[in-house]
């Protein structure tokens, strides 16, 4: 068998035939097709919650992991303290410590500096589940940049400083271009992750796709044909982010 053989992605075809007939089958039948129109407006809650969730993990896990390579010990401990700990925290844990505990506090702490006052109702849910997500994947997204960054040769670094290069331009220059090639296929890989996760946000009362099923499951007893099309939308999602993230990957080789 040739490369080109084995390289085939037979996978694919096969998810693709039976995506298609699942899909022919939810369109035929109307019980389906209701729970696809309902499902349809979680979708974007879903999506609303990776990016914003994602985004903010990423900005806080690169900066965590300059920490971590820092010169100052103080900010490598702390860096690691945080790492350590969201790490060790079960994410649908941290959703409710962060709905039910940490969410209370802040408002209770904004109210303690005389700010107009707040009430821990007006704090909504959706946003308490998305500093959870945000919180526990800057963790895992910080061990993912630090691994990057530490790929660089040091020796380019030496050269970049020996050349009157900043700081700021050797990151920007050297060190990130070549970081980005490594880390690009795990962050891509956490974004996928993510978008799977972003169901525990439903033990809330977000309107994701999975609160939406469960509520129309209870409501109308069709378990088989709402968690079939549940299961089938976060497939056809994650797939294609996968091949979407796969191409773009081999696009910056």
């Amino acid at each position: 068998m040739s490369s080109k053989d084995r390289d085939f992605p037979y996978w694919l075809v096969a998810v693709v035939l039976i995506g298609g007939l699942l899909f022919a089958e939810v369109l035929r039948d109307p019980a389906s097709r209701d729970v696809l129109a309902t499902l349809s407006q979680g979708i974007k809650i879903t999506i609303f919650v990776t990016i914003v969730s994602y985004a903010m993990a990423c900005t806080l896990g690169l900066t965590l992991a300059l920490m971590a390579g820092s010169g100052s010990l103080l900010l490598r401990q702390i860096a690691r303290f945080y790492v350590e700990v969201m790490r060790g925290i079960p994410i649908l844990v941290l959703l409710l410590y962060v709905a039910f505990v940490l969410a209370p506090a802040m408002v209770a702490g904004w109210n303690a500096l005389g700010l107009p006052e707040v009430r821990t109702r007006d704090f909504p849910l959706l946003w308490r589940a998305i500093i959870a997500l945000f919180l526990a994947y800057s963790a895992f997204l910080a061990e993912v940049f630090r691994a990057g960054l530490k790929s660089v040769d040091a020796g380019q670094i030496e050269a970049g400083r020996a050349l009157g290069l900043s700081r700021w331009h050797r990151f920007r220059f050297i060190v990130w271009p070549q970081a980005l090639r490594t880390i690009l296929p795990p962050l891509g890989n956490d974004f996928v992750a993510m978008v799977k996760d972003s169901s525990l946000v439903s033990v809330l009362g977000v309107a994701d796709i999975t609160q939406l099923g469960k509520v129309l499951a209870a409501g109308n007893f069709r378990y088989f044909e709402t968690y079939n099309v549940v299961a089938l939308v976060y497939l056809t999602m994650t797939i294609s982010l996968s091949l979407v993230l796969r191409r773009f990957e081999r696009g910056r080789r």
